[in-house]
C-alpha cells in the first residue's frame, strides 16, 4: 500500500488594513495560493467612502490580475481636457482620453472578488513580533493571529508603520482640497454642456480646480445618473488658517482631518462664497449645488523603507503623494503586484521583501517628488528656490493639463 501523500499548507499571510490597497494585496496573494486574511479597523463597511479616481493603464491590468471584470461598468470615460478662465470661457484644451471612476466602484469590485468570510471588520492590530517561525499579531480584542507574512496597508496614519518608524510622519503641503461630488440631474444646461462632459480645470491665483465626471447612485454611468467629482486646492497656512478651519462647535482642533459633519456652517459659507468670486460661473454653481461639501488637509509622506523581516508596508502606508498625479490607487495595485511577483519568485518570505523594497522605493519617491512639484504654486509658504521653480513652470494652462493625473515620466 502506498503511503498517503501530504500536502504542504499554504502559506498565512496577514493584511492590516482593508481599503483599496489592502484588498489588492489580498485579491492577489490569495490568487498566488497564500491563506490570506484582512483585518480592518473600521466596524463598519467602508463602501461608501472617497470620491473620484483616474484610472491608468497600470490600474486596469493589476485589476484584472486581481479577478475583477474591467469592461463591467468600471467608469466614465472622457474625451478632451479644458481650462476655464474666470469668465468661464474655454482658456485652453487638450485631447486627453481617459477612464474615470470612483472610489466605492473599485471597493465594490474588489471586495466582491475576495472571500467574505476572509475580510474581518473593526480589528484593531495592537502590537505585533516576528521571528524565524513567522509574524505574530496582536489584536484589541486579545486574540493573537500567527503567519508567515503581514503586509501593512493602513494607510497614511498606518499603525504598524509608526511601530516600525516612528520618525517617519506625513507632512502637510502647506495647502488643502475641498470636495464634493454633485448630481449630473441636479446641473443646469449650461453647465452639463461646457462643463460635465470634460476632465475640467480652472487656475485661479495659487489656487486650482480639477472636476470630472464619475459613476452614480449604485456606481450607475447611465446619462443623467452620474455624479461631478471636484477637487479645489486652496493655500492655507497650518498655523492660523488651517487651525481654524480644523476646530469644531465645540472648540476641538483636528489635525488629521476634521469629520465632515463637524466642519462649521461658517466654514462651509465662505467657501461657497469664495467658490463665487475666483472660480468660473461653471465650477462655482457645482460647490454651490454639492450637498455634502468637505475638505482635507494635503499631505505627503515618504518611507525610507518597505521591507522590515516578514513585514512590508504598501499603498499609503509606505508612500502619500499629493493627488496631482492622480496616481495614489495605481501606485497600490503596482505595490501589491510587485509584492506578490517578488513573493512567487523568492520562496525565502524576508528575502523576498527585500527584492520588493528594491523595486518599488524608488518609484514611490519618484511619485511624492513629483505631486510636490506639480502642487508648489498652492502652498501657503514658497521657500526654496526648487520650490520657486516648480511654483512657475506649473503656473500654466499647458503644463498642468499635460501632467495633472497622468502617469508621472522621470525627465
Amino acid at each position: 500500500m502506498n503511503a498517503p501523500q501530504t500536502v504542504k499548507a499554504a502559506r498565512k499571510a496577514l493584511v492590516i488594513g482593508g481599503s483599496l490597497g489592502g484588498l489588492f494585496a489580498a485579491n492577489l496573494l490569495l490568487r498566488a495560493g497564500w491563506d490570506v486574511h484582512v483585518h480592518e479597523r473600521v466596524a463598519d463597511e467602508l463602501e461608501g467612502r472617497g470620491a473620484g479616481v483616474v484610472t491608468h493603464p497600470e490600474l486596469m491590468e493589476v485589476l484584472s490580475a486581481a479577478g475583477v471584470d474591467v469592461t463591467d461598468g468600471i467608469g466614465v470615460e472622457v474625451r478632451e481636457r479644458i481650462t476655464l478662465a474666470r469668465d468661464g470661457q474655454v482658456e485652453d484644451s487638450r485631447p486627453l482620453p481617459q477612464l474615470l471612476t470612483a472610489w466605492g466602484r473599485l471597493y465594490q469590485v474588489l471586495r466582491r472578488a475576495f472571500p467574505s468570510e476572509r475580510y474581518h471588520n473593526g480589528r484593531q492590530l495592537v502590537s505585533f513580533e516576528q521571528d524565524a517561525a513567522g509574524v505574530h499579531a496582536t489584536f484589541a480584542d486579545g486574540e493573537v493571529v500567527h503567519a508567515d507574512l503581514l503586509v501593512a496597508a493602513d494607510g497614511l496614519r498606518s499603525t504598524v508603520r509608526q511601530m516600525l518608524q516612528p520618525d517617519t510622519r506625513p507632512r502637510y503641503a502647506g495647502y488643502l482640497a475641498w470636495r464634493g461630488l454633485v448630481e449630473e440631474a441636479s446641473l443646469s444646461p449650461r453647465v452639463l454642456a461646457e462643463l460635465f462632459p470634460y476632465f475640467a480645470f480652472g487656475l485661479p491665483p495659487r489656487e486650482q480646480m480639477i472636476a470630472y465626471p464619475v459613476a452614480g447612485q449604485g456606481n450607475s454611468v447611465e446619462p443623467g445618473k452620474r455624479r461631478y467629482n471636484f477637487v479645489w486646492y486652496r493655500p492655507a497656512d497650518e498655523n492660523t488658517t488651517l487651525r481654524e478651519m480644523l476646530t469644531d462647535a465645540t472648540g476641538k482642533t483636528w489635525p488629521d482631518g476634521i469629520p465632515p459633519p463637524l466642519i462649521r456652517p461658517e466654514v462651509l459659507a465662505a467657501a461657497r462664497q469664495a467658490a463665487q468670486e475666483v472660480l468660473a460661473p461653471q465650477f462655482a454653481e457645482v460647490v454651490q449645488k454639492t450637498p455634502n461639501l468637505f475638505f482635507q488637509p494635503i499631505f505627503d509622506l515618504e518611507s525610507s523603507a518597505l521591507a522590515f523581516g516578514r513585514v512590508a508596508l504598501l499603498g499609503d502606508a509606505a508612500f502619500v503623494a499629493r493627488p496631482h498625479c492622480g496616481m495614489g490607487v495605481t501606485k497600490a495595485g503596482s505595490d501589491a503586484a510587485a509584492l506578490v511577483r517578488a513573493l512567487a519568485e523568492t520562496p525565502d518570505v524576508p528575502s523576498a521583501l527585500q527584492a520588493y523594497e528594491a523595486s518599488r522605493l524608488g518609484a514611490g519617491s519618484f511619485i511624492v517628488n513629483h505631486a510636490r512639484a506639480l502642487g508648489a504654486y498652492m502652498q501657503a509658504q514658497i521657500s526654496t528656490p526648487a520650490e520657486r521653480e516648480m511654483a512657475e513652470r506649473y503656473r500654466s494652462t499647458e503644463a498642468v493639463m499635460r501632467e495633472t493625473a497622468v502617469p508621472p515620466v522621470a525627465h
